[in-house]
């Protein structure tokens, strides 16, 4: 079984910043790509970053130079950090994870963490 627990979301002002992080655990052989989603009220569910197991990340368009994704694999956790964030930028965060779970064969599984509130108002 494996878990995906998430951190740091909360309320913030227009311009300010968070940090989420998100550490897996349980019955980990590897984590191949891991990233962050945001699904808003009356939305669909979209991506915003991806990073790669040798830390290469990639970003959503509309993230435009203000959130930074990164990963510590010793720790197997995954961190977004948030800039000049905007009204439109409140969301439920979700953390989602490439999990190896088997070796022979070998076997990778999706996981999600349980989501994190960030608001962004005055």
């Amino acid at each position: 079984q494996v878990q995906l627990v998430e951190s740091g979301g909360g309320l913030v002002q227009p311009g300010g910043s968070l940090r989420l992080s998100c550490a897996a655990s349980g019955r980990i052989f590897a984590i191949h790509a891991m990233g962050w989603y945001r699904q808003a009220p009356g939305k669909q569910r979209e991506l915003v970053a991806l990073i790669t197991s040798s830390g290469y990340p990639t970003y959503a368009t509309f993230v435009k130079g203000r959130f930074t994704i990164s990963r510590d694999n010793a720790k197997n956790t995954v961190f977004l950090q948030m800039n000049s964030l905007e009204p439109d930028d409140t969301a439920v965060y979700f953390c989602n994870a490439a999990v190896v779970i088997g070796l022979s064969p070998m076997t990778e599984s999706d996981y999600w963490g349980q989501g994190s509130q960030v608001t962004v108002s005055s």
